[in-house]
């Protein structure tokens, strides 16, 4: 009798064990298991404290214009960009307004720098209830398209501040592999020095809201033909070519985009 009763109890034991995996296998397979969320969770943040200046946050607005209103955009998008820029009331500043000149055509790039995610709240909020947004709306009939990113700088390569010194920029961007932004900073920052010796960046950052696990970093040029010999220069220093081997690695796509400054832009 005892036996029999010994017997039931572990069967019944082990039927509970095989239920308990079995929900804990089906949690962690929809939700991820607590642990492990929590572990990722964990990753995620320090992802953003070892490759982050953590200052600022800069917004990428991209509009694509129809090609017979290029000019009039140009006069509304001045207005705009320049008002809210000297807004004392506005937590922003403008970094930069380009237009495309080898990459999609009749596209305009214009990044902004909050202090940090309150100030784009803060400004986007005052915006919205002030009369900056009715000239905002003279913009809409002239866009085909628009898109924006909020993205953090690197810590190693912080935003140059306002300057001119004519020439083009190059924006490249690439779309990374998921989880390798960390590899792809540790071997980016390795190798700019290369770069350093023969042009000063502009600036670099990665995505935090919107289209995500992309980079960006922009150079300035006199020219085109300046371009192409300092890129042959850098290939010529060792690490260089390493560097450029490696971070393609972790990019699924890459864009170089050739800009032209606006005369607003207050780095030209």
């Amino acid at each position: 009798m005892l036996a029999q009763l010994s017997t039931q109890a572990v069967k019944r034991n082990a039927a509970a064990l095989v239920q308990t995996r079995r929900g804990i296998s089906v949690q962690s397979l929809l939700h991820g298991s607590p642990e492990a969320k929590q572990e990722g969770d964990v990753h995620i943040l320090q992802h953003s404290r070892l490759v982050a200046r953590g200052k600022y946050v800069h917004g990428f607005e991209v509009h694509k214009v129809k090609p017979a209103a290029v000019e009039e955009y140009k006069k509304v998008a001045e207005a705009y960009y320049t008002a809210i820029k000297d807004d004392p009331d506005l937590h922003v500043k403008l970094t930069g307004s380009w237009e495309a000149m080898v990459g999609e055509q009749d596209t305009f790039y214009h990044i902004l720098e909050y202090e940090n995610y309150s100030g784009f709240d803060k400004t986007t909020r005052k915006i919205r209830n002030s009369e900056h947004i009715d000239t905002y709306k003279k913009l809409i009939p002239y866009l085909t398209g628009r898109s924006q990113q909020l993205c953090q700088e690197f810590a190693f390569f912080p935003t140059v501040p306002p300057r001119t010194e004519g020439g083009v920029f190059e924006l490249r961007s690439y779309q990374l592999h998921p989880g390798t932004l960390l590899q792809w900073e540790h071997t980016w920052r390795k190798g700019i020095e290369a770069r350093r010796k023969f042009v000063a960046p502009v600036g670099a950052w990665y995505s935090q809201v919107g289209r995500l696990h992309q980079v960006h970093h922009m150079w300035q040029y006199p020219d085109l033909q300046t371009r192409k010999e300092t890129r042959e220069q850098a290939w010529q220093l060792d690490g260089w070519a390493e560097t450029v081997s490696k971070t393609a690695e972790y990019s699924m796509l890459m864009d170089a985009i050739v800009l032209e400054p606006l005369p607003f832009s207050p780095l030209k």
